[in-house]
């Protein structure tokens, strides 16, 4: 992924809700499946790490980006996004 498709995706996350919140239990195999069935719904998610943690943001990422096959796009503080192309209905379309 380009610089400049990943400038793109960042912006579209800007105005964003969260959706998908760690909590203290960290990436479960339940938030795996709902990380799954937001990026086939979306595409792109933001999501956010907890106070009672025990991940960082950045640790959270790096995990739900390599069970899902997801690309890390920002992690900002506690909020991190991350994109997956659908499989079966792509809508975001990467110059």
């Amino acid at each position: 992924m380009t610089s400049k498709q990943r400038a793109m995706l960042r912006s579209m996350a800007n105005t964003m809700d969260t959706i998908l919140y760690i909590g203290k239990e960290g990436v479960v195999p339940g938030t795996i499946k709902q990380a799954s069935d937001a990026l086939e719904a979306r595409e792109i998610i933001k999501c956010a790490v907890q106070q009672g943690c025990p991940l960082s943001a950045r640790e959270a990422l790096d995990e739900l980006c390599q069970a899902l096959e997801a690309e890390p796009i920002q992690c900002i503080g506690r909020r991190f996004v991350m994109y997956r192309p659908s499989k079966e209905n792509p809508r975001i379309v990467l110059e």
